[in-house]
């Protein structure tokens, strides 16, 4: 009698063990029995203010890269700073950041619905992919679910994990391999740049003095660079911005790639794909728009999977701009 009943304890254990190790990764529907709304609410919000608003594409994707690149995408980038914190809002690759009453506006949403079950980090990660979906009327990449949100969010590690504008192959390489990310996903996801601006300082020094000598960067093309004089009309200029797709910014598109071809690309970082035959070559591939959708879809997945909370890591915040 007592081996049955100890069978079937260690049976009910074995049964606790493997539910929580379900929950304890991502996955489809995370949301379908606690919040079966979640995603559908996400996404009708999500278009609602994209139709209103048509460069809100840009700024959810690149936010989305920004929290991912920093702790993973545990919605870190969300928080406010305190008066004893500076969080990852308040450094400078972060302070043109922009959407953030959108996320506000969904997760207020949600918890009206059901309270204090959806994450700001899948929140954040569901709005990137429907934002930029809303041109195709249909979602462009899965996103699986379960993510749970952080409780430290620091401007030093922001500053220090998102790759610059500045960087040469060499750097951006280091900067998606310490994220798990290949050659391949850094040109894919450079594709992104198909929609968005770029601020001036951010590329002027290749127009104005890039060796030191008042010259411009000859990996630029040298048409291209006498139309961004006029409008980047000093390197001191922080204010302007330009299309980083020129004519194509709020399309997203496989265009990015074309422009890179014809040496356009705005930022160092942009041109430092060129530097490599082994993203070059990907650069190539990325020329034919299915494929680059197909790619965008799966190096998307990947990265936002990124050093992802789960389980019973974390929490789930009651609003998306301050820890519990």
């Amino acid at each position: 009698m007592e081996g049955a009943i100890l069978k079937f304890l260690l049976f009910i254990i074995l049964v606790f063990v493997a539910i929580g190790h379900t929950n304890g990764q991502l996955r489809k529907g995370f949301y379908k029995s606690s919040c079966p709304q979640a995603e559908q609410i996400v996404q009708n919000i999500t278009w609602k203010r994209v139709v209103s608003n048509s460069t809100l594409p840009a700024k959810l994707l690149r936010m989305h890269f920004h929290d991912c690149f920093v702790r993973g995408c545990d919605g870190s980038v969300l928080i406010d700073s305190t008066a004893n914190n500076s969080a990852e809002k308040a450094a400078i690759p972060n302070l043109s950041l922009g959407g953030f009453d959108v996320i506000d506006e969904i997760k207020t949403a949600l918890e009206n619905t059901c309270q204090g079950v959806v994450s700001c980090a899948d929140i954040l990660t569901l709005a990137a992919r429907d934002s930029v979906s809303f041109q195709f009327k249909k979602p462009m990449w899965e996103v699986v679910t379960g993510r749970r949100d952080g409780r430290i969010s620091k401007s030093s590690e922001a500053l220090s994990e998102i790759p610059s504008p500045f960087f040469n192959f060499t750097s951006l390489k280091q900067s998606f391999a310490n994220k798990s990310l290949t050659v391949h996903d850094l040109v894919v996801l450079s594709g992104g740049h198909t929609i968005g601006v770029g601020h001036c300082n951010l590329f002027s020094n290749r127009l104005y003095n890039f060796t030191g000598k008042g010259d411009s960067d000859p990996s630029l093309n040298s048409t291209y660079v006498t139309f961004l004089k006029t409008k980047c009309q000093s390197l001191l200029d922080n204010t302007t911005t330009v299309e980083m797709d020129p004519g194509s910014s709020l399309t997203f598109d496989n265009n990015y790639f074309s422009v890179l071809k014809q040496q356009k690309g705005l930022f160092q970082s942009d041109a430092a794909l060129l530097t490599n035959k082994g993203a070059k070559n990907i650069v190539d591939e990325m020329l034919i728009a299915g494929k680059f959708f197909t790619e965008f879809s799966q190096s998307m997945k990947r990265m936002g999977a990124i050093g992802v909370l789960i389980g019973s890591n974390g929490e789930i915040r009651k609003k998306c701009n301050v820890v519990n």
